[in-house]
């Protein structure tokens, strides 16, 4: 009988215990199932974190996800406001007027007239008084000069908040004026002659003297009196005790025991501003043929 080979028997022996002990091989993993896994993972997690079961589409162990976006329509667009249109202030202040004032080297009638801002004109304001009534503006008929405006008809535009208060000027004295005209002829008992009396001046007058002559038969008429009497015919008359500035008056001047029409006649007025032809005294002269 041959006998084996020491050295093969050795071999052999080792071979079949390494055999023996070896492990048995793990199973092969189903990547199929473990791919669902991860996603019913991922769809649970969107759904608590969402509060809502969002849609899945399991096409293949790698699985695709479905989320529903609004689409352009649905988001909602700004509104935008128009665009403000602004109107232009001028900084420096202009003033106009609905109707014709005069302008005065100061705030009131009692100061002497030095221009006039018309309908459709526009001039600057520098400055205006403590009360707000009249306007100091750049005189429209004096580009160097300055002047006071009423600011009844007056309508000022930009900012004249700003402008500075100015003292205005001291009252001027007051001084007597008068203008005299035929009015007309009257007549009841005898004939006389009619003067239309205005103030024109800054005092009042409080008696009247009058001289009416007629030159073409040189007769002579005076009166004196306190007081401004309009006979007119033979029933009617009034008087007023005084004429103030501004105000205008008829006056009767005596009688004529003729009728005076187509005479020349001149009449001297006298007018003073106490009674008793005393204060301040103004007489005129005016010719008429009634």
């Amino acid at each position: 009988m041959k006998k084996s080979s020491p050295i093969l028997l050795s071999v052999t022996l080792l071979l079949i215990a390494s055999m023996a002990c070896a492990l048995p091989a793990a199973p092969t993993q189903d990547i199929s199932a473990m791919g669902t896994a991860i996603m019913q993972t991922m769809v649970s997690g969107v759904s608590q974190t969402a509060g809502a079961v969002v849609p899945v589409d399991i096409v293949n162990p790698i699985s695709t996800l479905t989320v529903e976006v609004p689409t352009a329509t649905q988001i909602p667009m700004a509104t935008l406001s128009p665009t403000p249109i602004f109107t232009f202030t001028p900084l420096v202040p202009q003033i106009s007027v609905s109707v014709a004032t005069n302008c005065r080297v100061g705030p009131g009638k009692v100061y002497d007239r030095v221009g006039a801002l018309l309908v459709g004109q526009v001039a600057e304001v520098v400055g205006r008084d403590l009360n707000g009534n009249y306007w100091y503006i750049r005189n429209p008929n004096q580009s160097n000069g300055f002047c006071w405006l009423w600011g009844e008809f007056a309508t000022v535009t930009g900012n004249f908040s700003v402008l500075p208060v100015y003292t205005p000027p001291p009252t001027p004295t007051p001084m007597p004026a008068f203008e005299a005209e035929y009015d007309g002829k009257d007549t009841c008992v005898g004939w006389w002659v009619e003067i239309l009396l205005t103030n024109t001046g800054g005092i009042s007058f409080k008696s009247i003297s009058l001289t009416v002559r007629d030159t073409t038969n040189d007769i002579v008429l005076s009166m004196y009196s306190d007081t401004f009497t309009d006979v007119d015919g033979c029933l009617n008359s009034s008087s007023k005790d005084s004429l103030n500035p501004g105000a205008n008056r008829t006056i009767s001047a005596p009688p004529f025991a003729y009728d005076p029409g187509g005479h020349q006649l001149r009449a001297t007025i006298t007018l003073c501003s106490a009674v008793g032809q005393n204060g301040t005294c103004l007489t005129d002269v005016i010719k008429f043929t009634p």
